[in-house]
């Protein structure tokens, strides 16, 4: 199936990420208290797969991994083999970053960060080991102006050969000069074709900073995916930091504060799909709710506020813990 019928194929534009559910350790605030006490493989596949029953029955059909995200890949396959009727889901992962946490909440370091060609074709291997025929999207993971994708032209001919074997191929960016990435990453050709289909970003109302470019994608044909729309947890309620503007108007619409969050992303004209990366399948629920809520004018410029200055929010991105 391929990316571009993933929202048409669903009742939402919502797809889910499984960054969280992946791997015992990660930097969504409030995860914690969520997940199992004793996070062993067995547990976290398990609750992997009560989250992707409750986003295919309500709609879901973009289901979003990576390499980094410990064993996800690994139950994303053992979730499709055990629903052999799910057929009209689209899958994408993720290469560049390796998973190197021993399945441990105290390690040291969680993820290496490698855009070469071996890295492309190690992982490659690898998730075609898991994924085989099912993957649909490989992606660049957390594409920089700096990284060597960006001008390893033997790297880009492997990925335009993956793309013309029938693999959509795409990058996502990170940081505060995501929109730079961007915009760097449309300019690239191959034999007279563009090498990008997708690009998945981070965008919120804390961090908007992307969204021109965006827009520039999309306007360009490029599918538009966001991620961390709910800013690793600090819009969704986890903490003592949510924002008084949203938090009033949630109490206001009568709907959750992470819905009302999704909603403002959900009404970008250039937002294809937007990730929830719940590790409840109620909270599945409560992120999809942002499907039914119409915000106005004002209450967008509101929300709109919360904007902090890119390099802030990214300082304060890498200051969270992995819990």
């Amino acid at each position: 199936m391929s990316f571009e019928s993933a929202a048409a194929a669903g009742t939402t534009r919502m797809g889910l990420g499984l960054a969280a559910l992946g791997r015992p350790a990660y930097i969504t605030l409030g995860r914690g208290a969520e997940l199992p006490s004793v996070r062993t493989v067995e547990a976290m596949r398990e609750r992997a797969f009560e989250v992707l029953d409750a986003a295919y029955e309500n709609g879901v059909r973009y289901l979003d991994a990576a390499r980094s995200y410990g064993r996800a890949e690994e139950f994303l396959a053992a979730w499709l083999t055990h629903r052999p009727e799910v057929r009209d889901v689209t899958v994408g992962s993720k290469w560049g970053y390796t998973y190197v946490g021993d399945w441990r909440l105290d390690a040291d370091v969680h993820e290496v960060k490698d855009h070469s060609a071996g890295a492309f074709e190690r992982q490659l291997a690898q998730t075609r080991a898991l994924l085989g025929d099912r993957l649909d999207l490989y992606q660049v993971h957390s594409v920089t102006p700096e990284s060597r994708v960006l001008t390893d032209r033997a790297l880009q001919e492997e990925l335009a050969a993956l793309a013309a074997g029938g693999v959509t191929v795409g990058l996502s960016t990170s940081g505060p000069a995501q929109a730079e990435a961007i915009r760097a990453a449309l300019a690239l050709e191959v034999d007279g074709t563009p090498l990008f289909s997708t690009v998945q970003a981070t965008y919120n109302l804390l961090e908007p900073s992307a969204g021109t470019a965006l827009a520039e994608a999309h306007e360009a044909g490029v599918a538009v995916i966001v991620k961390e729309a709910l800013a690793n947890g600090r819009l969704a309620g986890a903490g003592d930091g949510l924002p008084p503007e949203l938090n009033a108007l949630a109490v206001s619409t009568g709907s959750p504060v992470d819905a009302v969050a999704l909603a403002a992303v959900l009404q970008q004209p250039w937002a294809d799909v937007v990730l929830s990366g719940a590790v409840t399948a109620v909270d599945v629920i409560s992120n999809l709710h942002a499907a039914g809520i119409a915000l106005d004018g004002g209450q967008l410029a509101s929300l709109a506020s919360l904007a902090e200055p890119a390099a802030d929010y990214w300082r304060h991105r890498s200051s969270l813990p992995w819990t």
